[in-house]
């Protein structure tokens, strides 16, 4: 009697997919210059701001900083911004964060690589999942470089460097947290706009200057109501910040992340990809 051999294709299951995914993802992102150019932009915009402190009089600079961390977040929540020196900070990672990602996903649909991807690969919630991760990643990698160059950018400008130090680790904690919230808008923005790189990009820095949060705030004032938005929340970590501080911005983080990819698959999902 002869047995008949039968052969059961199992499906990976979603970690597997998507650890897959992250490791192409990842590898791509290492080694290519893209990564490392953003990171070195990150080290040197602090360097750029305090130069250009610099250059002015002693007292135009003291208004511009009292203190050296103040190019790494502000002294309390601003929504709406009189001046440069209260939006020179960590926060302006954000913007090229956005700006990068738009490149990373904009060279998928030009090299045909995604027609590739989806041809043997459906799950589009994967594709939006890696790339959030993979641009949150980056965001925080960036907050890392700039840190360094705002402290040693905060040094040359002869700055006190006092401040409690729980409130800035609050702060820098909350602001590498909400990384994961912009990433994941900058995939949904780039999934939309995928074949216009030109409006993808300047969404990207529109949205990462915070200007509709700073328009809302010009109307109903300073109120922290707003920080339920991505960029409320950025400013929310600031050199006050606490521990709430920052529960707020993982929450708010967390939250975004998940509308976000849903809305960005469901969009891969109906329409076409290529």
């Amino acid at each position: 009697m002869e047995k008949t051999a039968i052969l059961r294709f199992e499906k990976p299951s979603f970690f597997k997919r998507l650890k897959g995914m992250l490791g192409v993802d990842f590898y791509r992102l290492f080694h290519t210059p893209l990564l490392y150019i953003f990171l070195l932009i990150a080290a040197l915009i602090p360097a750029l701001v305090s130069m250009g402190a610099m250059g002015e009089t002693t007292s135009e600079t003291a208004g511009m900083f009292s203190n050296a961390w103040q190019i790494i977040a502000a002294n309390k929540p601003l929504y709406v911004i009189s001046d440069i020196g209260e939006y020179a900070n960590m926060n302006m990672v954000f913007i090229f964060g956005g700006i990068m990602i738009s490149i990373f996903i904009g060279h998928d649909y030009k090299s045909g690589y995604v027609k590739q991807l989806f041809t043997t690969h459906a799950k589009k919630e994967d594709y939006v999942i890696s790339k959030t991760l993979l641009g949150a990643f980056s965001m925080v990698c960036m907050c890392g470089t700039y840190l360094i160059g705002g402290t040693i950018a905060g040094a040359a400008t002869g700055l006190p460097f006092t401040i409690n130090a729980g409130s800035l680790i609050c702060a820098i904690l909350g602001k590498m947290l909400m990384s994961l919230g912009w990433a994941s808008l900058y995939t949904f923005i780039n999934v939309i706009f995928r074949s216009k790189f030109g409006i993808s990009i300047a969404l990207c820095f529109v949205l990462g200057t915070g200007i509709p949060v700073i328009g809302a705030a010009a109307v109903i004032g300073n109120t922290p109501a707003l920080n339920i938005f991505l960029y409320g929340s950025s400013v929310y970590a600031c050199l006050s910040a606490n521990f709430v501080s920052v529960i707020i911005c993982l929450v708010c983080s967390v939250i975004w992340a998940v509308i976000y990819n849903v809305l960005g698959t469901l969009i891969l999902n109906k329409r076409d990809c290529y």
